[in-house]
């Protein structure tokens, strides 16, 4: 399928695109076990001696986002960014400290490690608590620029508007002055509403794709977004706002129960903040050179998510079956005919 938009995708079409950016998944599927782990390393080199500018946006907060407010306080991200389901954020810690700890400098004794979660409940025992710290370990053994979608990692058990949720992915460039930038997004789609692709609403299900439950209204939804620009901490919070529209392009409201989240920061390398360093000089873009990464934000997470559905294979629970999403089933009303999906 054409990609409708205003800016084309990296060579991946990936967050990975992101020059340093390198991802990975571990998934654990057995018998009524459905879940995982995605571990996010956002630059090259050590993030906690050389920390990035970093926001957090909350479209809904009904959701355990750990590490959030101390990079809304200090504006800057120090660790790997780990996601999983609601009840495993914990063990998702312990493996990001693991890693991370002995790796600090002898006069630093704390870390703040960011951890995002889903419910993935509906096809997970997620009371099993089947996350390790040691799936954290396994993940980043992984890390690499190749990395999957679909039902995978963190996104392994989600459901999304009754479909099959999971990873997706997707990216964008932007020139700015003849110099080219990437803006990346990383989502877990696991939230609900009225389904709109690109514009057009999904009146319903297909037949033969017919589900035994109501499409859920609440959930949450995990966006991650990563570029190499160079832009401040403040000017990352807009664009974080932005990756949120993008996921009320898809037909979401951010419902009383979802926990809607984007976390944005940059890996500019002029811009990463030594910690030994007593004073900084930093360069950043104009706000008024802003609105195409806001446009690229908005572009690349209403793909990813939509990715992250038609990428997936689906999964069952019990009676219940969420298949993934197949556009060829909407061709008409998406006005498709003449386009391969």
């Amino acid at each position: 399928m054409e990609i409708p938009g205003k800016f084309q995708p990296g060579d991946r079409n990936s967050i990975t695109d992101v020059p340093g950016v390198t991802a990975a998944h571990v998934t654990i599927k057995e018998a009524c076990i459905n879940t995982g782990v995605t571990i996010i390393s956002p630059c090259n080199g050590d993030v906690f001696t050389n920390q990035l500018p970093a926001a957090v946006a909350v479209g809904n907060g009904f959701g355990k986002l750990a590490g959030a407010l101390q990079i809304e306080e200090m504006g800057a991200l120090e660790s790997l960014i780990g996601l999983t389901n609601t009840l495993s954020v914990a063990a998702l810690m312990q493996g990001l400290v693991n890693y991370h700890a002995p790796k600090l400098p002898e006069d630093y004794n704390s870390i703040n490690v960011l951890v995002g979660e889903t419910n993935d409940c509906r096809l997970n025992d997620i009371k099993g608590f089947h996350i390790r710290p040691e799936h954290v370990t396994q993940a980043i053994s992984l890390l690499s620029k190749d990395i999957e979608e679909g039902d995978v990692g963190a996104g392994t058990g989600t459901v999304c508007f009754g479909f099959k949720g999971g990873i997706g992915t997707s990216s964008r460039v932007i020139s700015v002055e003849d110099e080219d930038f990437t803006v990346g997004a990383l989502v877990q789609s696991n939230y609900g509403g009225r389904l709109k692709i690109y514009g057009q609403t999904v009146p319903k299900l297909p037949k033969s794709n017919e589900i035994l439950q109501a499409q859920p209204e609440n959930g949450s939804c995990m966006i991650v977004l990563l570029t190499d620009a160079p832009l401040s901490s403040r000017q990352l919070k807009r664009l974080a706002k932005r990756g949120l529209i993008g996921m009320t392009e898809t037909g979401s409201i951010m419902q009383n129960g979802s926990g809607d989240f984007c976390v944005a920061a940059s890996n500019f390398e002029k811009n990463r903040r030594n910690i030994y360093s007593k004073a900084g000089q930093y360069y950043y873009l104009n706000d008024s050179q802003l609105n195409p990464f806001f446009i690229a934000a908005v572009e690349a997470v209403q793909e990813a998510l939509y990715n992250s559905m038609t990428m997936a294979k689906g999964a069952g629970r019990g009676d219940y079956f969420y298949p993934g999403l197949n556009l060829a089933d909407y061709k008409d009303i998406l006005h498709l005919k003449d386009l391969e999906v």
